[in-house]
């Protein structure tokens, strides 16, 4: 019985009833009160009280097909916007379809329950319920290959400056048309916010490079620089008593390139760490199924990707992105206030730079070590 008492220190499930004009905010820290509605709560408050921290450096990685879903535009752009992500890491899908948006094209809500056969016929492409014209595909395309074979493009370079440059032609044809923030990608580069795909091959603008290489011009992209920045990014984040957080909408390659960056600093490259100190994931996959994608936070401790000591920090939300993350974003701008910029984007090479002389003086000394060792058998 000596327990009794904190077992039952939680917040009384005694909710007033809805009212209409009710805010997000107070409908979310009021009513939901168990199940997944708890755990969105507890993310949402999570994220306000400690992730928005100015002493938190944020990373976001996004899978499935949520750009499509407009997600990007009434999600992701007032995240960043407001400082509430510092860095991305996505599919290359969800920025070839942000790319639509960015170009002015139109996708439409329809149907699942459609003929397929029809639909290619007519020549109308389908993400589950979203519909649009196949000519979207093909001016895309043409775009991004006309766009990526300009001068500033036929370079080596990481997936985040390929999309940093996407994002700068498409912001200024946002200035000749008189817009802007028509996309995530316009956004991301206006603020300093790097984004990289893991895959960047697995996606139409993989592909579109593919075929400039065909052809032998256009950019070559450096995977390794990839690994390279974004550990350097966490890196540093969790210098002079700074944190790390990661906000991961579904699972997949994004969810496992945002976690690894602690594995790459600790056991590739030998620095001392302790892993991200606050980990939300928005998630329909099981995690006994030993798919990555349903992998909980207690499980990424054994791999160092979470620091055990902040394991309380940490949270699975069970449920559909398109409906949790409109949710939370709407719960964040109510109660948080906006954080300065961190435009990590502009600050790469400074912090790989950081991360390489530190790994580089620790294999000196283990190095030391070793012929020492050896010297005295």
């Amino acid at each position: 019985m000596a327990h009794k008492k904190s077992f039952l220190s939680g917040q009384r499930i005694y909710p007033d009833p809805i009212l209409g004009g009710v805010t997000v905010d107070r409908l979310i820290d009021e009513t939901f009160l168990a199940y997944n509605g708890g755990r969105l709560q507890k993310a949402c408050r999570l994220f306000c009280e400690k992730m928005l921290q100015e002493d938190v450096t944020i990373g976001l990685s996004l899978s499935g097909a949520l750009t499509p879903a407009g997600v990007g535009r009434s999600c992701i752009i007032p995240l960043i916007k407001a400082g509430f992500v510092d860095w991305i890491v996505s599919t290359g899908a969800n920025l070839y379809h942000d790319t639509h948006y960015g170009l002015g094209m139109s996708l439409h809500r329809g149907s699942h329950e459609v003929d397929d056969a029809l639909l290619r016929r007519e020549g109308v492409i389908r993400i589950y319920d979203i519909l649009f014209d196949y000519n979207v595909l093909l001016d895309t395309d043409n775009y991004l290959r006309a766009v990526m074979a300009e001068k500033a493009f036929n370079k080596e370079m990481s997936t985040a400056e390929l999309h940093y440059l996407l994002g700068k032609y498409l912001a200024a044809r946002e200035k000749e048309m008189g817009v802007e923030d028509t996309c995530v990608l316009t956004v991301a580069y206006r603020a300093g916010v790097p984004c990289y795909v893991p895959s960047p091959g697995d996606s139409s603008i993989g592909m579109n490079v593919a075929e400039l290489a065909m052809r032998g011009i256009g950019p070559r992209v450096d995977v390794s620089r990839d690994v390279n920045e974004t550990a350097g990014i966490v890196y540093a984040a969790r210098q002079r008593d700074g944190k790390s957080g990661v906000l991961m909408l579904g699972g997949g390659s994004p969810k496992n390139f945002v976690l690894q960056t602690e594995p790459q600093i600790q056991e590739i490259l030998g620095l001392t760490d302790r892993g991200h100190d606050y980990f939300i994931q928005v998630t329909d996959a099981r995690p006994d199924t030993g798919g990555l994608s349903g992998a909980t936070p207690a499980e990424a401790v054994s791999w160092g990707k979470v620091d055990p000591d902040k394991l309380t920090d940490s949270v699975v939300v069970y449920a559909d992105s398109t409906i949790a993350a409109p949710l939370l974003v709407a719960y964040a701008l109510s109660r948080a206030k906006p954080r300065r910029l961190k435009r990590l984007y502009e600050r790469r090479d400074e912090l790989v730079e950081k991360l390489r002389k530190d790994f580089l003086a620790e294999h000196e000394r283990r190095s030391r070590q070793m012929v020492k060792a050896q010297q005295g058998r």
